[in-house]
Formats: C-alpha cells, structure tokens, sequence
C-alpha cells in the first residue's frame, strides 16, 4: 500500500474549520469511488496512548505518592530525602498517556488512507436513524506532554460502514468535534465493517490549538485480521467492552505540545 506524506496548517475553531486534509494513502474500497482531497493540513506527529512504569507505579502516581510521603515526614528527613525525589522525579513526561491508560509504548500516527474528507460536520454522533451495525461508543482524553489535559483539541473521525464502504459522496461517519476542558471527548457511532486487506479500524485527526496534527487509526483487540494487516499496530488498540447495547471503547491521546 503506498504512503503518503503529510503536511499541517494551523488549528481552526469550530466557525470556520474544514478539517484536515491529505491524499490517498491506504487502499479499501468505497461505496462512491475514490474521494478528491483537497491541499494538505496536517503533518503526523510522534504521540499516543502508553503508562511508563517504574517499578510498578507510573511515574505520575510515583511523583504523586513522593509528595504525599514527604507531608509526613519529620523535617529533617524529608530534607534529607528531597534531592533524591528531585533527581528521580523526570519534569515533563515521555509522549505516553500514563496521565491514565496502562500502555508502555507512544502511539505513533499512522496514513491517512484515500478516503479522508476535509469539512465533515461538527457533531459527536456520526450514526444516522437506522444505519445497521453494532453500536459503538469510542471516549477518552487528549493530554499534553506534561500529562495536562488539552481542551478544545480538534478530533476529526471517519470510518467504514457496516458492510466496509465509505461514504465519499456525503459525510454518513465521518464528524469532528472538540474536547471539553477537561481535554474529553466521546464519539457515538458504529463498529466499521470489513473490507479486503483491512483489519476493523477507525480513522482519527488530533490537533491542540495551533498546533500540528496527529493522523492515526484505531483498532479493536481480538480481530482475525489483525495479525494479517501490514498497517495494524498493538499500540493502537482501544479497550473495548461489550454490554447489552453495543460496544464502548476508550483510547487516550498525548500530543506533542508541553
């Protein structure tokens, strides 16, 4: 499959934004034909979802816990015990989101794939009134590199539908949205359906304000094709849980701003 390059632009609010945009790159095929993309927004950076661990504990729980400990420390011990805590607590966090998940690994981006279109609607539910497929709730948080929660990011997803096409004609799955101040979003759509040399995936755009842009792809554990997709990657899965109306999957973003 050929791979494009990507270049960005600068975020946009919610008045005027066109989402990003880029040619093809990915193969799968399309209800409507192949899509025209218009010029390019978005560089891929290096970010994702991951836990570093020391000993166990995150780094953000270890530099919580040191803290809480020095309070009950007698004086002249937590004196004693400061440079220490000092050299071994880092000052900003590797791109990993052990601000929550439990990943070890950065989320790298991934292509954009040809069917990316720019000016998809704002909303948090791309499903439409009787679209067959499973429902799927995808939530999470995007961070900053120093494990803060970045509000107003730009997310932009699309996907297949449940028989594997993609709606190049009109924007059926495909919306973006913005997180909260807390740096959440949720997306209510459905599980993407196959297509030939694909795996279940959803494809997403994450860009802070003014900022470049992260463009990867989402992916469900315990897949057949997982194994066989050459783009699959394990530092891409979602947590997904079954209940009795559908799935709900979570996935943390962290982006390369401080």
């Amino acid at each position: 499959m050929p791979e494009d390059e990507h270049g960005h632009e600068p975020h946009h609010e919610p008045a005027d934004h066109e989402p990003i945009d880029r040619g093809p790159t990915d193969r799968g095929p399309s209800h409507h034909g192949p899509s025209h993309h218009g010029s390019p927004h978005h560089a891929p950076s290096h970010q994702g979802p991951a836990a570093v661990q020391e000993g166990g504990i995150s780094r953000k729980n270890f530099i919580v816990a040191a803290g809480v400990g020095a309070i009950a420390l007698p004086a002249a011990m937590s004196a004693a015990a400061a440079p220490a805590r000092a050299r071994t607590a880092p000052s900003r966090l590797t791109p990993t989101p052990k601000c929550d998940d439990g990943d070890d690994d950065p989320t790298p981006p991934q292509m954009e794939g040809p069917y990316f279109k720019p000016g998809s609607p704002e909303r948090a539910s791309i499903v439409t009134p009787g679209m067959p497929g499973t429902p799927l709730t995808v939530t999470g948080i995007v961070y900053s590199l120093s494990c803060r929660p970045v509000s107003r990011a730009l997310l932009d997803f699309w996907q297949a539908d449940y028989y594997g096409n993609y709606d190049n004609a009109g924007y059926t799955l495909r919306g973006h949205q913005y997180t909260d101040t807390m740096g959440r979003f949720s997306l209510a759509t459905i599980a993407p359906g196959l297509y030939p040399g694909r795996t279940r995936h959803i494809h997403v755009k994450v860009q802070a304000p003014y900022q470049q842009i992260l463009t990867t792809q989402l992916y469900f554990p315990n897949e057949p094709r997982n194994s066989s997709d050459m783009l699959f990657d394990p530092e891409l899965l979602m947590t997904v849980q079954s209940g009795p109306n559908g799935h709900a999957a979570t996935f943390d973003f962290v982006l390369q701003v401080p």
